[in-house]
């Protein structure tokens, strides 16, 4: 983004007032970028600000649909990280409105895009909030997660007793898996860690084991999910 571009300097200076705790200041200045918008880009930047600023699920959807429909107008590569968050976003709005088959294929749309995020802490944040968002709305039980009940029981233990290094390893896989082949394989690939690492007590050891079984069944039965991606838009 062009910091010069007064569209986008609006909205910097909104974000300033939002981390200042000045909450109707923030949208005084997404509002004014959003009049101030001279072409579908810059639109689309402020239309994503306002929607964070609306009191209403209603109103909150209403300005996550003009986003998307000004970054697609737009369709060039100056949009294309924006997607994920767009399709989070629209997720999250149609969940908080029950309708939860659409919120699911929009965060199902945000995981077929993550990877167009820059790597780091804003793209770490997209993926473990899509993933939420597709375990929360999905059509599988609660306990058809990757590792069962075995893998949430470890990871109950660790966080009991505030195994920090262990929850480092485990934790981002855990939390950012979206279903695919190389997540269940980054998943596998922690838990072989902290079992192999053999520092864990007796029960949180067997637990691992039997977290790695079910993986390992989930990988190579008919119906399991790995190996699945997200669909492509």
């Amino acid at each position: 983004m062009d910091p010069q571009n007064p569209v986008i300097r609006l909205c910097t200076e909104g974000m300033q007032a939002e981390a200042q705790g000045r909450p109707d200041d923030a949208r005084a200045l997404f509002l004014r970028a959003w009049e101030g918008a001279t072409d579908d880009y810059e639109a689309c930047v402020a239309a994503h600000y306002l929607a964070r600023h609306q009191s209403t699920p209603e109103d909150t959807l209403h300005w996550n649909q003009e986003c998307l429909r000004r970054a697609d107008a737009v369709g060039d590569e100056r949009v294309s990280a924006f997607y994920p968050s767009l399709h989070l976003n629209l997720g999250q709005a149609y969940r908080d409105l029950g309708d939860d088959g659409t919120a699911h294929a929009h965060f199902t749309r945000a995981a077929a895009r993550i990877d167009a995020v820059p790597p780091g802490p804003y793209a770490d944040w997209v993926r473990y909030a899509v993933a939420q968002g597709l375990r929360d709305t999905g059509p599988a039980p609660q306990d058809v997660r990757p590792g069962g009940d075995a893998l949430g029981a470890l990871l109950a233990s660790l966080c009991a007793r505030a195994d920090l290094k262990a929850l480092a390893v485990l934790l981002p896989a855990y939390v950012g898996d979206l279903g695919t082949e190389e997540d269940r394989t980054r998943l596998t690939t922690a838990l072989h860690m902290l079992h192999a690492g053999r520092s864990l007590p007796d029960a949180d050891q067997a637990a691992a084991s039997r977290a790695l079984a079910g993986l390992t069944a989930r990988a190579v039965s008919p119906g399991g999910t790995a190996g699945r991606g997200a669909p492509a838009m």
